[in-house]
Parts: C-alpha cells; structure tokens; sequence
C-alpha cells in the first residue's frame, strides 16, 4: 500500500541549498554529466513506474514537477508490460522526457536474448531529446533466495556485458544500469572498464544522500531513486544535473 510522501531529509536540502548552481563537468559516451549532487527543490526531478501503475495521469505528474520518467517495457524474454505502450506515449504527450527499462533475470536466458527482447519490445532509443537512453534494472532476484541468480561474479559480469552489448548494436545507445551499490558489489566484479561505459542509476532509500557508490570505478551517480513512493506515481528520482543537461543526456 503507497504511503504518504516524505520529504527528502532536512539535512540533504541543506546541503544542496549550499552547493553552486553550476557544476564541473565529465562524460559518459560523449555525454556531458555532473559530478556534483543536485538539489532537490531546483534541479529535475523524476518517476519510475511499471504496470502496478496502470494509467497514470501523466499531466497531473506534469504539474507536480516531474520532468522525466522510465517505464518498464519488459522482463526476462517473456514478459512485456501491457501498460508499456500507454505509459510510454502518454508520458511524451503530457511533455515529460522518458525511456524504457528492462528487468533482469540473468537466470532465464542470456543476456543477448534478453536484450534483443526488450529492444523489440520497447527499448528502443532514437537522439530526439525525448528518449532516455535504455535503462537494466539488475538486483536481488524477487523470485528466489539466489540474490545472484545463481551465477558467479564474472558470469554476471559477462551477463551484463553481452547485455550491454547488444543493446548497444541494436539502438546506438549503451543501457543506463539500475541498481545498489550492495547488490552490484556482492554479484559483479565489474572493473572501471565496464563502468565508465555506463550512467548509474542508484537506488537507496530513507537516506540523506545516494550513499558510497557500487565498486568498479564510478565517479558519480546520473539518477537517484530515493524512494518508493512519493509524490509521482511509483518511485521517485532524481537527475545529477541540469534541464538541459538532461535534454543532452536524452539526446546522446
């Protein structure tokens, strides 16, 4: 059951309220990024949702402040959201910058495999500044005790790669990776090779801040997700940067 919004930590908004407004700036794929945290009240904020939210109203999501969304398309090989398509263009309607993402279930089928379903079936990208690069969620398997699925962590890692991979042949775009910095330092041993390919999209919630990053090399986190429930539809995020930083982003 959703539970009332709980504004971000006092002490998280007063240290946002101290930062610059502008930031040093790095790259991921071409992409210009920030390194410094943003803050709450004046910089994008953003929702994920999946078919538990059925039909958002995406233009009331709009006048609370959302500016970006990710949508689940698909899951393992099997499974497309069949929310997908009205979320996905109801949310451009409404004028919000959305991307689709990909649940993974590493145990089921390679990573190629599912990387060619979920392109198929939404994980697309084209650079018009209303797509969000393609996004893997990768975390604890919500369907087993195996956290890593069962594979070791260079298999993950391979598993992620291939992934990442196809995704890349097929859309021109390297996915967005979700997931904690615990999950992704217990199942992968992933180097500062893969990671510096890739935008983080961290997970922690009931926090102050984003907390230590996963292992592997990343300088700086690209999405937040803050909470489960909030004020938007699903979950709540962040973006590490401006509004026109998010529109290059999106852009690639």
């Amino acid at each position: 059951m959703a539970r009332d919004h709980r504004p971000l930590p006092r002490s998280f908004r007063r240290r946002s309220r101290a930062l610059a407004a502008t930031a040093a700036a790095i790259t991921i794929g071409g992409t210009v990024l920030t390194e410094v945290p943003v803050s709450a009240a004046g910089e994008p904020k953003g929702h994920d949702v999946s078919s538990h939210q059925k039909d958002v109203d995406w233009r009331s999501a709009k006048a609370k402040g959302a500016t970006f969304v990710y949508i689940k398309a698909t899951e393992s090989h099997t499974y497309r959201s069949p929310y997908f398509s009205r979320q996905y263009d109801g949310s451009r309607a409404a004028g919000l910058i959305r991307g689709a993402y990909h649940f993974a279930l590493p145990d089921k089928s390679s990573g190629i495999t599912q990387a060619r379903f979920f392109v198929r079936n939404g994980g697309a990208w084209r650079a018009d500044g209303w797509t969000l690069p393609p996004a893997l969620d990768v975390e604890y398997n919500p369907y087993g005790k195996k956290k890593c699925y069962g594979l070791d962590k260079a298999e993950m890692a391979g598993w992620i790669t291939a992934f990442s991979d196809e995704v890349d042949r097929l859309t021109g775009r390297r996915p967005v990776i979700y997931t904690t910095a615990h999950w992704w330092n217990t199942c992968t041993n992933s180097s500062s090779a893969f990671t510096s390919k890739h935008a983080l999209w961290l997970a922690r919630y009931d926090a102050s801040d984003p907390g230590t990053l996963p292992s592997g090399g990343w300088k700086f986190w690209t999405f937040w997700q803050y909470d489960n429930s909030g004020s938007l539809p699903g979950d709540q995020n962040l973006f590490n940067g401006s509004s026109a930083q998010l529109k290059r982003f999106a852009k690639g």
